[in-house]
């Protein structure tokens, strides 16, 4: 365990360069052994500390079994009875599932722990389930997200176990915020010219964009930006499948992103076809996706489902309006705008559907062509806080609820 402080606040360190010194944080053979290791270190360090924490707070599956252990392991020890847990669940749909013989093996534990009511799963045995069960609290990143997990398209066969923590009081939903110091258009090195909220400073960065990437450089045509895992949940079916419409219109669409590999295929076909009109980048470039954000004027998000999502908030952060579907997160923060009271941030979308993607950009494009609309669309976004100052003081709130 090593230590170390940064602004004030203290932080100690699980460290075994055997498990953990590799190329990305999880997707090895091994992950159960090492997220096992993890947890039961995060475990024993407790009894090194000078006095026991309060309450552990807990995120995913790789640090679901912390509770599970508090619980049925240490709960009669002086120092680990009053320890109190959060487990806040990301995304749903990755879950930690390993055989059950190889978990019985790591932790050690007997047949009792491995039942319907406890770490079995269809056979298996999950870490998501642990945290579920054992933590005290549990909480989600977004409202919406909060309800949908308790159906069963969104519950990813643990809706049941949600649905009753939920009726226990047990489940909040907070929705995430960003480091506004981190992404500031004013200050952020990446990007060419800085603004805040000059939408001429900003359109200065679109040219200089359209120059980088070899598109023609228009000031007036509309950009439509993505920065993205490149899945199926993100929603590039709809975006590919909407791409034979959407090229009638006069924009530009800039993808930046990595990941499924017919889809990047699709993407490389489409820049092909539409030479001038469609700009990709395949892999991680934080430098290139600042700029996007910085150039956009649409920021399109179209996710099958999206528990959170940051993009967008970064998006709003630097004045690009989001085009999104009404689901998890992204129905949180962002308002469809409406012309008769003049409120409303973005654009969305309801069912997952490739007319009513066309229809909501073509909508979105009818108000960019009117320079008053559209500034004040770019000024309600700017007014919303998209740091963590409100997510902040509601977590202080449920953490007040149990220390």
């Amino acid at each position: 365990m090593q230590e170390t402080e940064a602004d004030g606040v203290r932080f100690l360190l699980i460290d075994n360069e055997y498990y953990f010194k590799r190329g990305q944080l999880y997707g090895y053979g091994d992950d159960a052994e090492r997220f096992v290791y993890f947890c039961v270190a995060a475990r024993e360090a407790i009894g090194k500390l000078e006095r026991p924490p309060e309450l552990i707070h807990c995120h995913d599956w790789q640090t679901g079994l912390i509770p599970f252990l508090l619980r049925t392991r240490y709960a009669h020890l002086p120092g680990y009875r009053d320890i109190r847990t959060v487990f806040t669940i990301h995304n749903l749909q990755y879950q930690g599932v390993f055989s059950r013989e190889l978990m019985q093996d790591l932790l050690s534990a007997g047949d009792e722990a491995f039942t319907p009511e406890g770490l079995e799963f269809y056979g298996g045995a999950s870490c998501m389930k642990a945290g579920l069960l054992y933590a005290d609290k549990l909480s989600n990143v977004s409202y919406t997200y909060m309800f949908e997990i308790q159906t069963p398209e969104y519950g990813e066969k643990l809706d049941g176990v949600i649905r009753r923590r939920a009726a226990a009081g047990d489940l909040w939903g907070i929705v995430n915020g960003i480091d506004t110091r981190e992404f500031d258009p004013m200050r952020d090195p990446h990007i060419p010219v800085h603004y805040r909220d000059s939408l001429a400073k900003k359109r200065k960065n679109k040219t200089a964009l359209q120059r980088e990437l070899g598109l023609p450089e228009d000031e007036e045509a509309p950009l439509v930006g993505m920065v993205s895992r490149l899945t199926p949940q993100k929603g590039f079916d709809l975006v590919l499948g909407a791409l034979p419409e959407l090229m009638k219109r006069r924009l530009q669409l800039v993808v930046l992103g990595a990941g499924d590999g017919d889809i990047e295929r699709e993407l490389r076909e489409a820049e092909a076809r539409h030479p001038g009109r469609i700009a990709t980048w395949f892999g991680f470039n934080e430098g290139l996706a600042r700029r996007i954000y910085a150039a956009s004027d649409l920021y399109l998000m179209p996710s099958r489902f999206e528990p959170c999502g940051l993009s967008q908030l970064i998006a709003l952060r630097y004045r690009a309006v989001p085009i999104v579907r009404e689901t998890g997160g992204l129905k949180d923060t962002v308002q469809p705008y409406n012309e008769f009271t003049g409120e409303g941030n973005g654009f969305s979308f309801g069912p997952a559907a490739v007319n009513d993607l066309v229809y909501t950009v073509d909508r979105a494009l009818s108000f960019y062509g009117d320079r008053k609309t559209w500034a004040r669309i770019v000024a309600n976004g700017a007014r919303r806080d998209v740091g963590w100052g409100p997510s902040a003081r509601l977590y202080h709130k449920l953490y007040k609820e149990l220390v």
